[in-house]
Order: C-alpha cells, then sequence, then structure tokens
C-alpha cells in the first residue's frame, strides 16, 4: 500500500486524518473516533509513505532528526497536512485531509451572526476551540465569502496554508511561515506596509503575534485569528495574560476597543453515528463585554452571553441544550463536551 493508496481509503471513509507510525498499525480518524486498521503493515511500507512524498530537502530534515509541518499535495489534487516527527526512535505521520471545496457558512451550520462580523470595517475577530474542531475550515469560509461578495484585499498569514484561494472579487495574498517569512509577528507588522483591508492569522500563540494583530486591527483593518482556548472568558484571559504585568491593563483596553467578537466552536459526533456538528459559544462585543473586559472582570461574562441571546449571543452550554433538543447529538455527548456539567444542567 501507498501513501496514495490510503489517501484514497481514508476519504472513502470519510476520515478527517490518517495516522502511519513505522512498525505498528495505520490508523484513521473518522467522526471523531480513532480506528486501528488491519493487517500490521510491512515496517519499509510505513517509512516509504513518509519519505516517498517529501522534497530532497525535507527528507534531509527528517533523517536529521528534525519534525516537519507542512501542506502537501497528492496526485489526485487531495490536499494534505502533514507532520512528520520521531518516536521510539521511529518515524511517525499524522495527515489531514483537507477539503478540495471551502465549505459555505450553511453547510457548517456557521450562525448568521457570525456572518455579518466579517463584514466590519475593522477589529477583531477570533475563532477558538481545541485542535481539529473545523476553526481552519471556518476562517477559510469566512475568507470565501469574503472574497465573493467583497472588494477586499487579504493577506493570510499562515503555517502551513491549507486552503489555496483564487483572486474572485477580491485579491488574496497567502504568506506561509518560513517559506515567505520568518514567523507570524513579523509578517503582521508587514503587513501594515502592504495596503490590506484584512488579514487572517493562523494562529494568535505568543505575546508578539498577539500584539502586533491588536495593534493591526486597532490602526483600522479587520483581523482574523484563532487561539486554542474553550470558552469566550478563557481567550480574554489568555490573551491578557499574555501581556507582562506592567502592560496588562492597557492590553484590557485595547482588547476592550478593538473586539469585534469570540466564537468558539467544537465538532461533536452526530446522535445518529453518521457525521459531526457544530456546537459553538458566541460573544459579540457590546457595552456591557467591553467593560468586563476593561475592568478585569472576564468572570461576569457568561452571565451576559446568558441574558443577550437575543442579539445572537449564548453560552456552549445553551447549543449544546439546542443540538440536544434538536435530536442532532445525544445527553451523554453533550454533556462530555460541556465545559460546566453543572450549568448544562440547570439549563432547561
Amino acid at each position: 500500500m501507498t501513501l496514495e493508496d490510503l489517501v484514497e481509503y481514508a476519504k472513502k471513509e470519510e476520515a478527517s486524518d490518517i495516522h502511519v507510525t513505522v512498525g505498528t498499525n495505520h490508523a484513521i480518524r473518522k467522526f471523531g473516533e480513532l480506528i486501528i486498521l488491519d493487517p500490521l503493515p510491512p515496517e519499509n511500507e510505513a517509512r516509504n509513505m513518509i519519505l516517498d512524498y517529501l522534497s530532497y530537502d525535507q527528507r534531509e530534515k527528517v533523517l536529521a532528526g528534525e519534525d516537519l509541518d507542512f501542506a502537501m499535495i497528492m496526485p489526485d489534487g487531495t490536499r494534505l497536512r502533514a507532520n512528520i516527527y520521531h518516536q521510539r526512535n521511529n518515524l511517525a505521520a499524522s495527515y489531514r485531509l483537507l477539503r478540495s471545496t471551502i465549505p459555505t457558512f450553511e453547510e457548517l451550520g456557521i450562525p448568521e451572526v457570525v456572518r455579518k462580523l466579517v463584514t466590519e470595517p475593522r477589529g477583531l475577530i477570533l475563532f477558538t476551540g481545541p485542535t481539529g474542531s473545523g476553526k481552519t475550515t471556518t476562517l477559510a469560509s469566512m475568507i470565501d465569502y469574503v472574497n465573493s461578495n467583497m472588494a477586499r484585499h487579504v493577506i493570510t498569514i499562515e503555517d502551513p496554508i491549507e486552503y489555496v484561494f483564487y483572486h474572485k472579487k477580491s485579491m488574496i495574498h497567502q504568506r506561509e511561515i518560513r517559506k515567505d517569512v520568518d514567523s507570524f509577528a513579523t509578517a503582521l507588522h508587514s503587513s501594515l506596509r502592504e495596503d490590506p483591508d484584512i488579514i487572517l492569522v493562523g494562529e494568535m500563540r505568543d505575546y508578539e503575534t498577539i500584539s502586533a494583530a491588536i495593534t493591526a486591527a486597532e490602526t483600522g483593518h479587520l483581523v482574523l485569528s484563532t487561539l486554542h482556548t474553550s470558552t469566550a472568558t478563557q481567550t480574554i484571559e489568555r490573551i491578557i495574560d499574555a501581556y507582562p504585568a506592567h502592560g496588562q491593563s492597557q492590553a484590557r483596553t485595547q482588547l476592550a476597543t478593538n473586539l469585534k467578537g469570540v466564537i468558539t466552536q467544537v465538532l461533536i459526533p452526530e446522535i445518529d453515528g453518521v457525521g459531526m456538528v457544530m456546537a459553538t459559544e458566541i460573544m459579540l462585543n457590546n457595552e456591557a463585554v467591553a467593560n468586563q473586559i476593561r475592568e478585569n472582570k472576564t468572570h461576569q461574562i457568561a452571565s451576559t452571553l446568558t441574558s443577550n441571546s437575543g442579539i445572537g449571543m449564548h453560552t456552549l452550554n445553551m447549543d449544546l441544550k439546542r443540538l440536544v433538543k434538536e435530536r442532532k447529538i445525544s445527553d451523554q455527548m453533550a454533556r462530555t463536551y460541556s465545559t460546566n456539567v453543572r450549568e448544562y444542567d440547570s439549563l432547561r
């Protein structure tokens, strides 16, 4: 079996990920569940799967003990996000299958209020959630919507580039870390001199990137980015905590002024076991939320989301309850994905 064969099998199974490890079985992830494949492949098969699709430079780095994180295209046009690493003195690889077409908001189940955010002329919009929750796909859907409906200059900063965009109504430039630019922060600072309307930052990983993203939003650009946080409250606190102590008060003021919204998402197996459905938490930065950020009262944000459902805000637990009532997910699964089971149980 080749990697091409395994990718074809994974596509037929509607799997999201492939795992290849020298010395053990291949595996796929289907609707959130890891499935070990039989039989045990020959050792050389797994090694060849990993190495045969690398460039000469990539192969040299891997054989020298380095890890690799990159995007690749199979002969049939399928795009993969690949991570090559070492474990127990052997090679291993994880491959994320990327869709050939970018799904629409409706296909993803993204609420209408989120679409309105991307029409904002400036500010910061954050998409959060655990790894594998579909943040990159949601961002791609947002950019594709802009590309189809608005004349904008969009700069994306990614590690690696996953979805490729072509000009429609907008002009889109995609920059990849380590290929086109050294770092997120460097690319962000540079982008301010490149006349963008929208800047997509693949991930706000550190203080330099966070600070540069907020500055870009503050200077009149719409900035979209991601964080690995589970609630809107956690997201605000993570950003503020990234700043040195003497700069946190100013950071709260900047965030209160420039943040437009936080969308937290998780993908949950459907009740019939044949797909995944998205649950969200949505925080829009109205006057109440801005005051809570500015005055360091982020613990009050959850109650603000609950009391402002009329304008599109809701907690993750509220959305989980909705999905259970609509019989899209089971109550047991909702409780598994809830970040506060006691609060979930208190909702009707």
